[in-house]
């Protein structure tokens, strides 16, 4: 008989609680999201930053190589430093090189 009173005596969750949790949730979500998508733009410029940095690496291979520096990011590509996808960035900026030196614009 004690059995089928504990199995009787069952105890949960309200409705209300769950509102109440929902709500919180909600609430940090809305906190968090806006922080998510400001931190995606500065992951974008530093990822451009560091394709620059290699794109210059592979000047400076390409120099070493041919004891000249390449007219264009083109000759990199047609010498097989770097690939087309290479060329731009996350961001849409395409990096080329001006003065001898690697920008992205």
């Amino acid at each position: 008989m004690r059995k089928f009173k504990l199995l009787s005596e069952k105890e949960g969750f309200t409705l209300i609680e769950m509102l109440i949790v929902l709500l919180i949730i909600s609430i940090l979500l809305i906190i968090i999201i806006p922080n998510i998508s400001k931190q995606s733009e500065t992951v974008k410029s530093t990822g451009c930053q560091a394709q620059i940095k290699m794109v210059a690496g592979q000047v400076e291979a390409y120099t070493l190589k041919h004891d000249a520096k390449p007219n264009s990011v083109n000759d990199l590509v047609s010498d097989g430093y770097i690939n087309e996808k290479q060329l731009t960035c996350k961001s849409g900026e395409s990096i080329t090189l001006q003065n001898g030196e690697v920008v992205a614009n």
